[in-house]
């Protein structure tokens, strides 16, 4: 853990303590992963199921090339798609256009956030006949299964693969909840811890659209801002959608930089 973390600070110190903890020096967070450091590269590599791509690249403009057509090799050899998770603080500047070059595709872009556990509201409770239930086995996935495939209109196959493994070998690195109307699942939301870190991150947040505008989504950033400070993480982090932006800044969490996932089709 970085004990030099600041208590508060600029944004640019933040990002700084973010991209040491969180990129550089990046532990596996799940079952049957690694993290590898090959070269100017520390890549994230697991089964099919799990997330696997480049979280941190210190490139030039004379490496950068190179050393792309490297991790598409490595990862073509595994058969596993890849994402290449740009920042736009990354270099050399036009990283994005090499990728692309390579075959990657381009997905939306997101608003790296993160505030203070100790800073973030705890008390936000859900519109009235809405209960929250902790997801702690298989049907409680299944029900977050629903809603991410309605709220966010994409398979979660593979999702549910990887969020079963997780709570079945690594329990300690994940929480989830299910914010239900009746026996309804409206809206979800799981957190990754991230041992060896002072961070905490926010996943999904999902809510089906009749169900949106209610107060859904501040009781679930509550509801797991509470467990981050039980078990004593310093920040909660998030990657933004445009949505979800000015939710979480009127909470308190502020802009760092932007990343735009690439991806890489086997």
């Amino acid at each position: 853990m970085d004990t030099n973390a600041p208590d508060s600070g600029t944004n640019d110190e933040l990002l700084a303590v973010f991209d040491r903890q969180m990129r550089e020096n990046a532990l596996a967070d799940g079952p049957g992963t690694t993290v590898e450091r090959a070269g100017d590269v520390v890549r994230h590599v697991g089964p099919g199921h799990v997330w696997n791509g480049v979280l941190w690249s210190d490139l030039t403009a004379a490496t950068a090339d190179a050393e792309i057509a490297a991790q598409v090799r490595h990862f073509a050899s595994l058969g596993n798609e890849f994402e290449w998770k740009l920042y736009k603080h990354d270099c050399p500047a036009d990283l994005g256009q090499r990728l692309r070059a390579a075959g990657f595709e381009a997905e939306p872009e997101e608003t790296v956030m993160v505030a203070r556990v100790a800073d973030l509201p705890l008390d936000a409770e859900p519109a009235d006949g809405i209960t929250l239930r902790p997801v702690t086995d298989a049907a409680g996935i299944d029900l977050m299964m629903y809603v991410h495939d309605r709220a966010f209109t994409k398979d979660s196959t593979r999702l549910r693969e990887r969020l079963l493994a997780q709570f079945a070998e690594a329990p300690e690195t994940v929480t989830a909840v299910v914010a239900m109307a009746g026996d309804l699942p409206v809206s979800a939301a799981r957190m990754d811890f991230h041992p060896g870190t002072e961070f905490a991150s926010l996943w999904g947040g999902g809510t089906l659209p009749e169900w949106r505008g209610k107060g859904i989504y501040r009781a679930l950033i509550a509801y797991r801002t509470r467990i981050a400070a039980e078990r004593g993480y310093r920040y909660l982090q998030v990657d933004a959608s445009d949505q979800s932006r000015p939710i979480l800044q009127r909470l308190g969490f502020v802009p760092l930089t932007v990343t735009t996932p690439y991806i890489r089709q086997p």
